[in-house]
């Protein structure tokens, strides 16, 4: 059985982190608290692959991307008593899938995302349905060419139903919670005719999106 499945509020144990780990999650009390955390972990460009490192791979390598991040947020947000929920958002084959790590207050959804750039990062809680909280990322969400390429969503998946050892403390690649990701069923936010009808990005915004917060190594 997962460990932890059904606990309100996770452990050390329940976990498997160090004690300083924990700790340094523990002490992120607010999502905003943990979009900061995870925004000023550099980035990880996978320059030896691809790679879907766990929570403490994450911390201990100080690289993240947007999956990993949303692991940390969503450990985090566990730790701190809310329940660690990620969503998947899928894109026309262009582009590359995005996660995040989901909260609610009261009635109303928010995100806590990482992003090398300035546009798939935190959502505030006043978004009242995942299709909406989805739907702030879309004009943000697009390919080099400027092409807008967000066509779906899934719901929330509460990663309490995955053994810890898998996300949490797994020393290599988790596939296999990023295979449950994208395998879940997802919901269209466009239609197709929307889809072959969608303007792109002028190229102002594309010099913008130039803008990184952690360079490639070897670039400028």
């Amino acid at each position: 059985m997962p460990t932890g499945v059904g606990r309100r509020r996770a452990r050390r144990e329940d976990l498997g982190l160090s004690a300083a780990d924990y700790a340094r999650l523990a002490r992120l009390r607010t999502p905003a608290r943990i979009q900061a955390f995870v925004s000023a972990i550099p980035a990880n460009h996978e320059l030896a692959g691809e790679t879907v490192h766990s929570v403490r791979s994450a911390l201990h390598r100080r690289e993240a991307h947007c999956i990993e991040a949303a692991l940390v947020a969503a450990c985090a947000l566990w730790i701190g008593g809310e329940p660690p929920l990620v969503l998947h958002l899928d894109c026309a084959p262009s582009d590359h899938p995005h996660v995040v790590a989901v909260f609610r207050r009261g009635r109303c959804f928010g995100a806590i995302s990482k992003s090398n750039g300035t546009w798939l990062r935190f959502r505030e809680p006043v978004y009242r349905s995942l299709r909406e909280l989805a739907m702030s990322y879309f004009h943000e969400y697009f390919d080099r060419t400027g092409a807008k390429t967000l066509r779906s969503y899934a719901r929330p998946f509460d990663l309490r139903r995955v053994d810890c050892a898998l996300w949490v403390t797994a020393p290599g690649n988790c596939w296999a919670v990023h295979d449950l990701l994208a395998a879940q069923r997802h919901y269209p936010l466009v239609s197709r005719s929307q889809a072959a009808g969608l303007a792109r990005r002028d190229p102002f915004e594309r010099r913008a999106q130039r803008v990184v917060q952690f360079p490639r190594p070897g670039r400028r």
